[in-house]
């Protein structure tokens, strides 16, 4: 989780930075993908993919949470208040990383979460 290098400059009509912090936003990341100069700038497209990396976790993270749901059901009271509590804390972890990853972008940083993170780079250095 330690930052690597800085953005400096512009890509396409937006700073660096503002695009990468935008890539964090579903729709604007998978565009970045696809679009000339985004698709050839390293910084977008590592936070692209990192974007698309946690939105993945965050998918997975869900149908958990809902087949834990499911099962939990059964236990009259406290079961549905327990996959209650554990899904307001994921929730709430995951909107907290989100904001560190928009606000580490702002910062130029090249912010890599554990796994998601590794990949990411991976994805970003292939062009």
């Amino acid at each position: 989780m330690l930052p690597s290098e800085r953005a400096r400059g512009t890509v396409g009509i937006l700073p660096e930075t503002f695009a990468g912090a935008l890539a964090y936003f579903l729709v604007p990341a998978i565009v970045f993908l696809l679009v000339e100069p985004y698709s050839k700038n390293r910084f977008v497209r590592f936070h692209s993919f990192q974007c698309v990396g946690v939105w993945l976790v965050a998918v997975v993270a869900a149908a958990v949470l809902r087949i834990l749901g499911v099962v939990l059901v059964v236990i009259p009271r406290l079961g549905p208040l327990l996959v209650w509590l554990v899904s307001m804390l994921v929730i709430l972890a995951f909107i907290m990383t989100w904001i560190v990853l928009v606000v580490k972008a702002l910062l130029g940083e090249m912010f890599k979460l554990p796994v998601v993170g590794e990949f990411a780079e991976k994805q970003a250095n292939q062009m």
